[in-house]
């Protein structure tokens, strides 16, 4: 007997039946698991903090916190973070910015579970003209970056509890 892709997919059908999609109550979960991990990476790194709201002159680039985070703000914000980490080139930062491009995952796990259309998000556009700040100050923009990261991901962490919109 032939049996083609229906008979297929009718043999498959009772073990598909039994796949259940992942609470979206687990996914937020494992959200703040990640930035609470994220937060004690950067504690365990111990540089200096510096103040979220001081300014350090050249590093204007590095965003600062946003008084209303969406899921899409959230996203960017954690973009351009991965992107000025990963420039860095610091052995200290590698981890980090491997869990930033997860957490980003789970963020738009997030968003489509409320029906978000969430694009991926870029980093800074002119991000290739600062090359020449963040050769001068690869120690100054690794603590200012990791300081406010830390300032926004426990702002992220309080507004995850609210259930931000998209």
């Amino acid at each position: 007997m032939r049996c083609g892709p229906l008979c297929r997919f009718l043999w498959l059908w009772p073990y598909l039946s039994y796949i259940e999609a992942v609470p979206i109550r687990k996914v937020q979960d494992d959200t703040k698991t990640l930035i609470k991990t994220i937060v004690t990476r950067i504690n365990d790194i111990s540089h200096t903090a510096v103040s979220s709201k001081q300014r350090v002159a050249g590093l204007d680039f590095i965003p600062g916190l946003h008084p209303v985070l969406s899921l899409s703000r959230m996203d960017q914000t954690l973009a351009i973070y991965q992107q000025i980490l990963t420039s860095l080139h610091s052995r200290n930062v590698v981890q980090i910015s491997n869990d930033l491009e997860n957490l980003r995952d789970l963020l738009h796990l997030l968003a489509s579970s409320k029906s978000c259309p969430l694009p991926r998000a870029r980093g800074l556009e002119s991000f290739e003209s600062l090359g020449g700040v963040l050769e001068a100050s690869l120690y100054s923009t690794e603590v200012v970056a990791l300081s406010r990261l830390q300032a926004a991901l426990q702002d992220m962490l309080q507004r995850l509890d609210l259930s931000p919109g998209c």
